[in-house]
């Protein structure tokens, strides 16, 4: 078992480390910025399976930071619930393959009723429709799943996450959020205690 552990984490390790840098990860927040804090729209984020788990997850990490942020669920924006779209948002789409259907369903949803809206990809695969569909593609690197049968997806949703938190800490910096700011929005348990200066 010790052994098992040290070679996974050694994996998801290297993993991390490899997601490629770029000038994209500006761009992406630039219009995060943009769109969200300056003319007060919100960011929505989805993805489909367990990228909807981590796509959820960023959305209520931006939202505590300072950034108005929901979590559509792509199957269930064919049937209504894509109304919670408005002109100003941005959309942050997670996909490993960039092909997940639904997801392609849900550009092509959002295009019709909002063209202007911008498109952020997390994605392995930055050769895929849905990156030729983005504003913004945001590589993985797609390193192997830590997964005995490279199929169940572990490594993949860690890089996820990493590339989720770039993201929430550079729109954190760039738009000056502060522990007040936190703390107004983050009022229970030990969270929000400690915010406001009171941990026990």
């Amino acid at each position: 078992m010790q052994q098992s552990m040290r070679k996974i984490l050694e994996s998801e390790s290297r993993a991390i480390a490899n997601i490629p840098v770029s000038d994209a990860y500006d761009r992406a927040v630039e219009l995060i910025v943009e769109h969200v804090y300056r003319r007060g729209g919100k960011l929505v984020t989805s993805g489909m399976g367990k990228a909807g788990q981590i796509a959820m997850n960023i959305a209520t990490t931006f939202s505590s930071t300072g950034i108005p942020a929901v979590n559509l669920h792509p199957s269930e924006a064919q049937h209504g619930d894509l109304g919670v779209l408005q002109p100003n948002d941005v959309m942050l789409l997670i996909s490993n393959s960039g092909k997940t259907c639904e997801i392609i369903d849900l550009v092509h949803l959002t295009h019709n009723l909002y063209p202007q809206v911008p498109l952020i990809v997390i994605t392995g695969n930055p050769d895929s429709e849905l990156s030729a569909m983005a504003d913004v593609t945001l590589a993985t690197g797609a390193s192997p799943e830590v997964c005995p049968l490279g199929l169940t997806p572990t490594t993949s949703t860690t890089m996820m996450t990493v590339i989720g938190d770039v993201l929430v800490v550079n729109v954190m910096r760039i738009t000056g959020f502060t522990r007040e700011d936190y703390a107004l929005r983050h009022h229970g348990g030990y969270l929000g205690r400690k915010s406001r200066g009171s941990e026990n």
